[in-house]
């Protein structure tokens, strides 16, 4: 049974949450708080496995209070839950679990409770980060928030094909869509920090569980072939590494 902890201003709201969280049947409320010193005294002596927090707090910040939250010795998994989308980036930026909008939905607390739970399957969530960029042989899971079109896109770590340098933009290649953003490669390797993905090119970074074919290039050089068909080079610079990597 996970312990988890809820940051809200709004009784009503924590209330619901709460009880939407026992109905899964794998969470434990062990407390509750309606502000930001309050929630950091509690969350430190009763060192919960998640923390839920709104971010507009009557006196205080949700993004704040996860700011506080990372220096713990003992730190949750932190889940904002909230009324306002427009924090999302931020929002990940302080590597957030999820990312819930009101009013709740029961199958979506429910899938983000699985979620935690599948990453965690015998032990407790130590941190966030470790959630999302622990350095595993599994897939890394997820959302990664970008800026595109004046708007945030949520997209599926795990769908990630390869993210590229093209014409002075960073593109974000997934199975059935193309994301051209703002962020440098260089930003976008460090939010994706994992043994999922590897740098294969100066101008390529690539999610090793979509790659389905190494064709042999000149120079001991390679194509990966992904799972749409697309491929990607691996420049001399990077060969090792992949070798090292995949077991070829």
């Amino acid at each position: 049974m996970m312990k988890a902890f809820i940051v809200d201003d709004e009784p009503l709201a924590r209330d619901e949450l709460k009880y939407l969280l026992l109905r899964t049947r794998e969470v434990d409320i062990v407390g509750e708080s309606s502000s930001l010193l309050d929630a950091i005294e509690q969350i430190a002596v009763l060192k919960p496995d998640l923390a839920f927090l709104d971010i507009e707090l009557s006196q205080d910040s949700g993004l704040q209070l996860a700011a506080e939250l990372r220096r713990l010795d003992h730190i949750p998994a932190i889940v904002f839950a909230t009324a306002y989308d427009e924090f999302a980036l931020q929002a990940f930026d302080l590597d957030a679990v999820d990312y819930i909008l009101k009013p709740f939905d029961e199958d979506r607390i429910r899938k983000t409770v699985q979620k935690i739970r599948h990453q965690m399957p015998h032990t407790s969530v130590e941190s966030s980060a470790k959630v999302f960029k622990s350095a595993t042989a599994e897939p890394l899971v997820g959302k990664l928030a970008v800026a595109t079109d004046e708007k945030i896109v949520l997209i599926d770590v795990q769908h990630i094909l390869f993210v590229a340098t093209s014409e002075g933009k960073t593109v974000i290649q997934t199975k059935e869509e193309s994301f051209k953003i703002a962020d440098t490669l260089v930003t976008i390797e460090k939010k994706l920090m994992s043994d999922t993905f590897l740098r294969v090119h100066r101008s390529y970074l690539v999610n090793i569980h979509q790659i389905v074919e190494i064709e042999p290039w000149f120079n001991s050089t390679y194509n990966l072939v992904m799972k749409n068909g697309l491929k990607v080079p691996v420049s001399r610079t990077y060969v090792k590494e992949l070798r090292q990597r995949i077991g070829f």
